[in-house]
């Protein structure tokens, strides 16, 4: 029921957020650049953003801070692993976006790496000549077809958003998440509740480890630490809407054995 009411309020403030944004005859279906994404609800946002920040001090900061001491092949498989699963999300939007042949190399890597990668630890699929895995989700296919992003959202412990990626993410309680499907919303003999949070969260911690040393250096050296998450933010999203290879300050999920080389 939480959980529910929780979608629910999410949903409402999307909404109207978007509501906001058109008031001034801006559609959501108009194809907006980052610079012009509108910040319609800044006071709650600062507010977000603040409460965010606390936790990053009090609870993942601290944690990342000694997963990023852990041996490189240990965090590699970890990556490999939440790579493998974020797969689900993936292949069906690869087919929302007309991409068929990356749908299905995509599928193979899956079926490669969590067989023969042990649960996808292994990424054993880059031996077999898979290309390399890009992530897709619901609101890239969105704008893939034209919906706009609406407003800017910083949603508290999940952190930045727009509306329109906000209201995509609901696809994932509806069915749009195979992974969501078979550990939440239906009780299965094999996985658990615990397993999809503990995924998420491992991915969050996993994403705050990479960007460690840069989202420190990003909130010492700006002037407006808040202005300056939000710019990155709609520069990396409109570079992965783009499926630009372009790695934006502090938005790097690379392997982590690519990081420590560089």
């Amino acid at each position: 029921m939480i959980k529910k009411i929780i979608v629910i309020i999410i949903t409402t403030f999307a909404l109207v957020s978007n509501l906001h944004a058109g008031s001034d005859g801006e559609l959501l279906l108009k194809k907006n650049e980052p610079s012009e994404v509108k910040d319609c609800s800044e006071t709650f946002n600062k507010a977000s953003f603040a409460l965010n920040q606390g936790l990053d001090k009090v609870i993942f900061k601290p944690v990342s801070s000694v997963y990023r001491l852990m041996p490189s092949p240990v965090k590699t498989g970890v990556s490999n692993s939440l790579n493998n699963l974020s797969n689900l999300v993936t292949i069906p939007n690869n087919l929302l976006q007309g991409e068929f042949a990356l749908a299905g190399i995509n599928a193979g890597r899956f079926v490669i790496n969590t067989t023969v990668g042990i649960l996808g630890l292994l990424d054993v699929a880059s031996y077999f000549g898979f290309e390399e895995y890009t992530k897709e989700d619901y609101g890239q296919s969105l704008a893939i077809h034209g919906v706009g992003p609406g407003c800017y959202l910083v949603l508290p412990v999940l952190g930045p958003s727009t509306a329109r990626d906000t209201i995509a993410s609901l696809a994932n309680f509806f069915g749009g998440d195979p992974w969501y499907n078979v550990t939440v919303k239906n009780d299965t003999h094999y996985f658990r509740d615990v397993d999809y949070y503990s995924s998420k969260v491992t991915s969050g911690i996993d994403f705050r480890a990479k960007n460690f040393d840069s989202i420190e250096n990003l909130e010492k050296n700006s002037l407006d630490f808040y202005a300056s998450v939000k710019s990155l933010y709609l520069q990396d999203r409109q570079q992965k809407i783009l499926n630009s290879q372009k790695i934006v300050e502090t938005q790097n999920d690379s392997d982590w054995e690519e990081i420590e080389t560089q």
